[in-house]
């Protein structure tokens, strides 16, 4: 059974960091790309982060530079590491894994995980 598995949100000030882990089940983590996605209330949800064999991506420019996306095959887990998180930045945060073996924008995922919540307070 395919099964993504988001945790590591919670309540961060602004300016704070805080570490969100996927763990994949179910296939071969590496064949797949990984994408992170948020949802912020009452807005779409939107593909900001991608990794990949062949490297890593950034979509939204807000994330640039705060965002990290990294990944430990051994684990079959993928990591977001958000520094200095600013208050735009609060939203459900889910991962998902597409087809394809390499970033591609739009990310068409054949499997998401559950969402975790992250809230910024200011």
């Amino acid at each position: 059974e395919v099964q993504l598995q988001a945790s590591g949100g919670g309540l961060v000030q602004v300016g704070g960091s805080l570490r969100l882990s996927c763990e994949a089940s179910g296939f071969t983590f590496d064949d797949h790309a990984i994408g992170w996605f948020r949802q912020a209330p009452g807005k779409e949800r939107e593909g900001f982060a991608c990794i990949s064999r062949y490297g890593t991506e950034y979509w939204v420019d807000s994330v640039k530079g705060r965002f990290t996306i990294s990944g430990n095959n051994a684990k079959n887990t993928v990591y977001l590491q958000m520094n200095n998180v600013e208050s735009e930045d609060t939203a459900v945060y889910y991962c998902a894994a597409d087809p394809l073996n390499f970033c591609s924008k739009p990310m068409e995922p054949f499997s998401w995980g559950q969402g975790t919540q992250l809230t910024v307070s200011s």
